[in-house]
């Protein structure tokens, strides 16, 4: 018998299966080690911030503090005490602070349709308080120069002094945590330090010129 022959009594392959086992084997699937479409975004998406990113949201939130306190302290007038002035600050800081945390949670959560729970609020809260702690060292030295008897003007220098090394820090240790080059560290550190740079000379102008 003939190949011919003997192939001829063999049924012929079904063509529709052919063509699906064929093009199943061209589509790569999850076995073959790609993931989901879509699986990554979310991953992401859900995933907690890096630790430097919080840590720069901490400095963040240190460094718009501290301007806060030097900008009261270097337009604050000599008949003000320290003890009122003191309270004003930290007053001003509570309110920014919380001023900020809700207009973000109205933003990351509302705009879902959701609305944020406490421990949300919380890891917030705890994440930006720097704002209202930057205002201890400045303050701080604006009630030690007053009760060493220095008058409200120049313990009002003295805080914006320490205001203005504060910010200097502020930037250093921001720079650190994005894993800056040190140049680009030293860079930013000065740049925020200027801030603190400009609120002391707006002082010895008010020293100076206005009283």
């Amino acid at each position: 018998m003939s190949e011919a022959e003997s192939g001829a009594g063999q049924p012929a392959p079904d063509s529709a299966a052919v063509a699906a086992s064929a093009a199943a084997a061209a589509v790569p699937g999850p076995a073959a080690g790609r993931p989901a479409a879509g699986s990554a975004s979310a991953a992401t998406a859900a995933g907690p911030q890096p630790a430097s990113s919080r840590a720069g949201r901490r400095y963040a939130a240190g460094v718009y503090g501290t301007i806060i306190t030097g900008a009261i302290l270097a337009t604050s007038g000599p008949r003000r005490d320290a003890i009122p002035l003191t309270a004003s600050i930290i007053f001003t800081l509570v309110v920014y602070w919380l001023a900020e945390q809700y207009s973000e949670l109205l933003g990351e959560h509302l705009g879902g349709g959701r609305l944020p729970g406490w421990r949300q609020i919380r890891r917030g809260l705890a994440r930006t308080w720097p704002m209202v702690a930057a205002s201890l060292f400045p303050l701080l030295a604006l009630d030690l120069a007053r009760a060493f008897g220095a008058s409200q003007q120049w313990s009002a220098l003295a805080a914006l002094i320490v205001a203005m090394i504060m910010l200097l820090v502020y930037g250093w240790l921001a720079g650190r945590a994005s894993a800056l080059r040190r140049g680009q560290q030293l860079l930013i550190a000065l740049v925020t330090a200027l801030l603190g740079v400009v609120m002391v000379v707006l002082k010895v102008l008010v020293l100076t010129h206005l009283h």
